[in-house]
């Protein structure tokens, strides 16, 4: 039986706020009179064309290329909404080229295609790059994100990032560095343990351990993620390989005995029972949105830091203190692809924004004006 869905309250402070779409197209150059038509279009445009035509390069200077990232979904892994389809995607695409020019002063267009094979988007998506400066993947399913981000970055030459992987990995990682420093830690004497083997757990697991952390556990709804599992597939195999050192086996509780740190990017519900099984004065990221993987009240009671996915509690792990920076430092450099460097050295520059982290600051404010231009910095210099 299909769910039937009220309909819209017209009158809601949301859906007013959504009405009419959150864009429009702004021009640069004034269109005045006969002579401003005749160098904007024709006949002037004619010469920039052929300029461009000898030499691509110079779109980056003479067409919006310079400052334009689409922003590509398929809408099958949307929020917490799942596989909506990419016409019910389009406000979160939409909000998402709002932040981008809001904080990094990127312009950027969402772009919904149908759903289809791996091939087929990355065919799709790589016929629309030239249009654009960078391109920023967005609510695609594991594990097809994985291959599509891959096949890109192979194909294309602009920035290719899947903000749900390293937007979320760049934030937590720079929240805990600044959690170690609050709880006494050494980064690299950590115990880790996550919960979620997609696009987030599996950047999480990989920047953490760029960053030094040898000691990382991944579990999935199934238990640990280790090597004498038969029931994995070729990115989770890779993640078996590359993590767990220790060899732990059996359930998510079994992966938070004696782990100094929690990072929940699953969506499920993790039992008191499991938490108390952690190191004092543990750290715990429960970042599911809406409802988090251990109730803040719950972890509270078993944690020195506590950071959740919400805004309505400290410690928000929000991937605009990533990707708006991220993008604004690629494109001023001319970088040809995002690469781990950049990415250790945004969630480097974040976490020196807070100058003295306490339990209920570990990174800043998403408001923050400095965020932005500190990881554009960090970013070039990556370069």
């Amino acid at each position: 039986m299909t769910e039937i869905t009220p309909a819209p309250d017209a009158n809601s402070p949301v859906f007013l706020a959504h009405e009419g779409g959150k864009l429009e197209t702004v021009p640069t150059k004034p269109l005045r009179d006969r002579d401003d038509l005749s160098l904007l279009y024709t006949p002037g445009v004619a010469d920039v064309c052929r300029a461009i035509a000898v030499d691509p390069a110079l779109a980056m200077t003479y067409t919006t290329k310079r400052n334009t990232v689409a922003v590509v979904t398929d809408g099958t892994a949307v929020l917490g909404l799942g596989d909506i389809g990419p016409v019910a995607a389009l406000p979160v695409m939409e909000g998402k080229a709002v932040l981008f020019k809001h904080f990094g002063g990127v312009d950027s267009v969402p772009v919904c295609l149908e759903t289809g094979t791996v091939d087929e988007l990355v065919e799709a998506i790589a016929r629309l790059a030239p249009t654009y400066g960078g391109i920023n993947l967005e609510d695609i399913s594991a594990p097809r994100c994985f291959d599509i981000e891959e096949q890109l970055k192979e194909r294309l030459d602009i920035p290719v990032f899947h903000d749900d992987q390293h937007g979320t990995a760049i934030v937590t990682l720079a929240a805990l560095i600044n959690a170690a420093k609050v709880t006494g830690r050494d980064l690299s004497a950590m115990r880790v343990a996550i919960a979620g083997a997609g696009a987030a757990g599996v950047a999480i697991a990989n920047i953490l351990e760029r960053a030094g952390i040898a000691d990382v556990v991944v579990a999935d709804s199934r238990g640990v993620i280790c090597t004498a599992r038969e029931d994995l597939g070729p990115h989770k195999k890779r993640l078996a390989h590359d993590t767990n050192p220790r060899g732990v086996s059996g359930s998510l509780g079994d992966a938070l005995e004696g782990a100094d740190v929690f990072v929940g990017v699953s969506g499920g519900r993790v039992a008191e029972s499991d938490i108390e099984r952690m190191a004092p004065d543990a750290i715990i990221f429960a970042l599911a949105n809406p409802d988090p993987e251990v109730s803040p009240d719950v972890a509270a009671r078993h944690a020195a830091v506590v950071a959740t996915g919400r805004s309505d509690h400290p410690n928000q792990i929000n991937n605009v203190l990533a990707f708006p920076g991220l993008f604004r430092g690629a494109l001023d450099c001319g970088a040809k692809a995002i690469t781990e460097e950049m990415k250790i050295a945004a969630a480097e520059a974040i976490a020196a924004l807070v100058d003295d982290p306490t339990a209920d600051q570990i990174v800043p404010s998403v408001f923050d004006e400095r965020v932005a231009p500190a990881v554009a910095e960090a970013v070039r210099r990556g370069v």
